[in-house]
Formats: C-alpha cells, structure tokens, sequence
C-alpha cells in the first residue's frame, strides 16, 4: 500500500510511494547526503518519474534534466561539472541507468559512475490495483474490486500497460454507453487482440 515517507500530500500531487520505487523517493529525500552534487533516475516511461523530478526540485531548489539520456553527452559532462561548483544538486532522468545506459564520452561515464543512481522497478500487484482504481476514478467510472483484479492478472506488469488499459476501457464504455464491466473488458481486449494480429499477419 502507498507509503508515505514524508512527503507532503501537496508536494505529493499523485504520486504513489510503493515498495518498487521507495529507493528511488529515499534517495531524492536525502539529496544533502549524496557524495556528489549529481544523481540519476532511471524508470520506464510514465512510472512517474518525471514527477518525483518536479518534487525532487521544488523540494530542494536543484535542477533536473529529464529524458537525459537524449540529451548530448558533451552538455551532461558539463551539467555535472557545474552542479559539483555552485553546489547545486542536479538531478538526471533517463529510461535506464548505467551499464544499460551506455554512456560513450569517458569523463561522463566516470562522473555518472560515482554519482548515486536509483531505478523505479516494474509495479507490484497492490500498485498496479491504485493505478487502475485512480485512473477509473478520474475518467468517473466505476470499477468494482473483481474487475480490477481481473485486469491485474491479464495486464503485463508496466506502468504503461495499465494506463493505455485505462483509456481503451474508457473509449469502450463512452462509445458503447456501456457499465464498466469483465465482460465489456473480456470484449474490448478481445478485440484489440484480434485487430492487432490481423496487422501483424496481412492477406
């Protein structure tokens, strides 16, 4: 279930503190105690780490470069640099930290490699069942408990695969007038199921 971990709910916004990216709040929390001025977050797409960067730097007036790892190599070298003189911490978002980030400019890789790095992980079960329930919440449909946990069991475990559940189940019940329901879910994911075959294998 969502921890706290200190974080105001007004900072917060919607974030949820779960065991798979608790390690990754802890580290930005204690941003006084890293042994550089320089950090990396690493998560897959919409896991919410653009927005533990937007706390991270109301919290602690640093900077953030997000999708960093698009950004050119040469310009984090110096990014790095500068947070170390103006002792201004500075945080990197990338999809994915190092070794799997490959880093080619050797001052960068050694600079990154000494800086403290945390990972958001895949979403357990108990967070991909908040997902699921806020996401209806906030499209005002209303989900009951066995369909929630009937989605969770046919879902891949990503952050990203909830959400884009979400909003085909919210076009389905909209287009249908229909309640939000397994079998108007079994339906709706049957057939996105059987569209995309038929694309993958053309007549």
């Amino acid at each position: 279930m969502p921890l706290p971990l200190g974080w105001p709910a007004e900072e917060q916004g919607e974030f949820l503190v779960v065991e798979s990216n608790a390690r990754a709040v802890r580290m930005l929390e204690h941003w006084a105690t890293w042994p550089v001025r320089t950090a990396l977050l690493a998560g897959p797409p919409r896991s919410g780490r653009s927005l533990l960067g937007r706390i991270f730097a109301a919290r602690s007036g640093g900077s953030v470069i997000d999708d960093a790892d698009g950004v050119p190599e040469t310009e984090l070298f110096h990014a790095w640099n500068r947070a170390q003189e103006e002792r201004r911490p500075l945080l990197l978002i990338a999809a994915a930290a190092m070794p799997e980030w490959q880093i080619t400019l050797p001052d960068l890789r050694s600079r990154l490699a000494a800086s403290p790095a945390a990972t958001i992980a895949a979403p357990e079960e108990s967070l991909m069942a908040a997902l699921f329930e806020r996401g209806f919440a906030h499209r005002h449909l209303e989900a009951r408990a066995d369909l929630i946990a009937w989605l969770i069991a046919r879902t891949e475990r990503s952050h990203a695969a909830v959400i884009d559940t979400i909003d085909r189940l919210d076009r389905a019940a909209l287009a249908g007038r229909r309640r939000l329901t397994i079998p108007l879910a079994r339906e709706t994911l049957e057939l996105e199921k059987a569209a995309r075959n038929r694309s993958d294998f053309p007549s």
